[in-house]
């Protein structure tokens, strides 16, 4: 199959470095290009998007808010929003995660880079770059107020429906960790592993797990640390 891309970037420039780049692989086509959110959000509908390359800082309707009106859209819920960054460390980028996006990358990647991160978000993967993702959500809780998050007691009542089993996965997936690796740590298959993510995911309403690793911060069943 190949896989729908929609580039979403106010920089002209960059939208056709970005299209030659994606239209010269045989998996992968271009099927529209948005200069704001809103733009971007009504493509994503008009053009079947499976994967949408997010740039946050864009006049009018931004990045972040384009990437919740995705993410709140049932008929787009196979949409994949993968946030194209210039700062890594962005507070914005941890606002999108919450928001729905599957991940983030700088735009001073490599161009294999961003194939492989568009390939790893439409196969439904999502998480790109688990260990910066990870630290990236870390850095900005730990700077919250930790008793406000400790007060909401929606996001500890949702761990509720979790088993123990699915649980340590959860704790696996917030460290970053594949499957194959959280399969040699707690010495399961990794299709057991799969089975628990997909399990979680389902009881949390996470999209992908990216969204597992927020919601493993936010609930406290792991705390922010910063090195």
């Amino acid at each position: 199959m190949t896989i729908r891309v929609l580039l979403a970037d106010d920089q002209a420039l960059l939208r056709s470095a970005f299209r030659v780049l994606v239209d010269s692989e045989p998996d992968m086509e271009v099927v529209g290009e948005a200069a704001d959110g809103a733009e971007a959000a009504r493509l994503a509908v008009e053009r079947r998007a499976d994967v949408v390359l997010m740039d946050i800082r864009m006049p009018g309707t931004d990045g972040l808010a384009a990437t919740r009106m995705i993410s709140a859209d049932p008929s787009l819920a196979h949409v994949r929003v993968v946030i194209l960054t210039t700062f890594e460390v962005d507070d914005y980028v941890v606002q999108s995660l919450r928001a729905g996006a599957s991940g983030f990358l700088g735009k001073g990647s490599e161009p294999e880079e961003l194939l492989s991160a568009i390939r790893v978000a439409a196969g439904g993967e999502a998480l790109l770059s688990p260990t910066a993702t990870k630290g990236l959500i870390a850095r900005f809780l730990a700077q919250q107020d930790t008793a406000d998050q400790e007060r909401d007691p929606a996001r500890a009542e949702r761990l509720e429906s979790l088993t123990v089993r699915e649980r340590e996965v959860l704790v696996q997936v917030a460290g970053g960790h594949s499957n194959d690796e959280i399969a040699e740590r707690l010495e399961v298959s990794p299709l057991t592993v799969k089975t628990h993510v997909n399990r979680a995911m389902a009881k949390l309403g996470a999209r992908d797990r990216a969204q597992l690793v927020v919601v493993a911060y936010e609930s406290g069943l792991v705390r922010p640390r910063v090195e």
